[in-house]
């Protein structure tokens, strides 16, 4: 009864931060921590709870990725690949030599092996942290989607490097970087196949449910069976639930935009929960963390602090270098392409779940006696979580306003605005075409040319008015072939906007938002 009072009081706190964080224009994810590390100092409260932690993937980890990989797309990853690769690999990889080094330095009886599971701990930052923090603020979304693009696969890089280090350091054995290799490219592979086994599965099953809520409720049963499908086999989990993510939204027929609105809208509220619960989590769990360190706690957080400042110099550094090859690029993607876009992608290296997750998955003895200064790694881990998740949390929004980076959603503006105007000429040729078959009364024709007229207005975010909508459902109720009409005319709409995507220099970005709003206004036409 305790564990459910606790999760229920987490979720209540979370909807309530969510609006004083709105308030504040603060990140509630991070407000969420403080409330946790608030919690668990009330005597007694934290010790009728514990976190076991080869839950806290499987439980939380699978939703939250469904849920931010929706957000995105294939065209988003083709575009982006090559930051992908140097932020989601490349980095991660870079970050673990460094924090290794640093740690065998610092730490007195560590092992090479243990060194470099610390490294993996610490190394991935978080896409759920990093869209709970850096979602709600007003920055560039090619910025946001390409972090969170990189938080998408980092997880799959870290988890492999940590499972093989720590069977290294249990049995004994010596790393081998061609095994570390082989494995993440095996499981990468195994982990794209059956990912899209199970979204093709998935879709079979969906075509067969007549209801919307049976098929919304198919969604959420499908992460966690993927993800531990995957692990059973040795594949990556965290890689099979952003393939089904991405599959079954790039399977989704034209037709289905209420089912699209649905589900996104579930979604949302499982996202906001699971976030709350989680972070709430990992407030309350430091407090143990702390406990273990017993007296040697100064000296530990002492080492923490240079691993701390590793972790964050090595991300400046290499956003640094990206900078300097990506500023004269002519792809309208990349990023960071600016200096000040650098400063704000280094400060969105916020750690989260799969840190403390692995943090405390650590096991407490090998073949030979204890793990090498266990204690201590989960205590440099869990130092590396709080100061790049509370400090660039609260910070962020401030940040942001003093750069100017919102300037830099002026482009944005630009090529979503080409894409409506696009999306509004198919729609009126559509429209046209079957006026003249179905050969519509001139009333018809008139609320029809007037509503697509606000066409390019609507996917702008504008709603309708009040007297559009009356008079449009007047007509509506009389005469369902204008309806009709309309919906083909915005199906043709949506596949002007999905041929601009896979086209050279078009943000896909831009693209997937334009979308959004017409499957909302196909909805709203039902």
């Amino acid at each position: 009864m305790e564990v459910l009072l606790l999760v229920v009081g987490l979720m209540l706190a979370a909807v309530v931060l969510v609006g004083i964080g709105d308030r504040l224009r603060l990140p509630w994810p991070a407000l969420m921590v403080l409330l946790g590390v608030a919690v668990a100092a009330v005597p007694g409260l934290p010790d009728a709870f514990e976190l076991d932690p080869e839950l806290i993937l499987p439980l939380f980890l699978p939703p939250l990725l469904f849920a931010t990989a929706q957000r995105t797309s294939w065209a988003l990853f083709r575009a982006r690949w090559r930051s992908i690769a140097l932020l989601a690999v490349a980095l991660v990889a870079v970050t673990i030599a460094a924090v290794a080094g640093t740690a065998l330095a610092l730490v007195p009886g560590l092992t090479l092996t243990a060194a470099v599971a610390l490294g993996a701990m610490v190394a991935p930052p978080d896409p759920v942290a990093v869209e709970a923090v850096a979602g709600p603020v007003r920055m560039p979304r090619r910025l946001l989607s390409v972090l969170q693009s990189e938080g998408l696969f980092n997880d799959a890089t870290a988890l492999v490097v940590f499972q093989t280090a720590v069977l290294a350091t249990v049995q004994g054995h010596e790393l081998s970087a061609p095994g570390l290799v082989l494995r993440f490219v095996v499981g990468a592979a195994a982990a794209v196949a059956l990912g899209i086994v199970f979204a093709r599965a998935a879709r079979w099953v969906s075509d067969r449910v007549t209801e919307a809520a049976g098929r919304s409720a198919l969604t959420l049963v499908l992460p966690f069976a993927v993800y531990l499908a995957a692990e059973e086999l040795h594949a990556s989990g965290v890689v099979a639930v952003v393939v089904v993510a991405l599959q079954l939204r790039s399977a989704s027929a034209v037709d289905e935009a209420a089912d699209r609105i649905v589900q996104r809208s579930f979604w949302d509220v499982v996202e906001l929960l699971v976030t709350g619960v989680a972070f709430g989590l990992i407030g309350l769990d430091l407090r143990q963390v702390l406990d273990a360190a017993g007296p040697d706690l100064p000296r530990m957080l002492a080492h923490a602090a240079v691993v701390c400042g590793v972790v964050i110099g090595v991300r400046a550094l290499w956003l640094t270098g990206a900078w300097l090859l990506m500023r004269h690029s002519t792809d309208a993607s990349a990023a960071p392409r600016t200096g000040r876009e650098t400063v704000v992608m280094t400060w969105c290296g916020m750690r989260g779940l799969a840190t403390l997750a692995l943090a405390l998955a650590l096991p407490t003895t090998t073949l030979d006696g204890a793990f090498p200064a266990r204690a201590e790694l989960v205590v440099i881990a869990c130092s590396v979580l709080v100061v790049t998740l509370i400090g660039p949390g609260l910070t962020l929004p401030f940040l942001v306003r003093a750069l100017g980076v919102q300037a830099d959603a002026d482009t944005e503006h630009r090529a979503e605005k080409a894409l409506t105007q696009r999306a509004r000429q198919a729609a009126l040729a559509r429209m046209t075409a079957e006026e003249r078959s179905y050969d519509l009364p001139e009333e018809a024709v008139a609320a029809l040319h007037e509503r697509m007229g606000r066409l390019e207005a609507v996917l702008r975010g504008e709603p309708a008015t009040s007297d559009e909508r009356d008079r449009f459902e007047a007509l509506r109720r009389g005469r369902r072939i204008a309806v009709q009409v309309q919906a083909d005319a915005l199906a043709a709409a949506r596949e002007e906007v999905l041929a601009a995507r896979r086209e050279p220099g078009v943000d896909p970005e831009a693209a997937d938002r334009v979308l959004r709003r017409l499957d909302l206004r196909a909805v709203l036409l039902d």
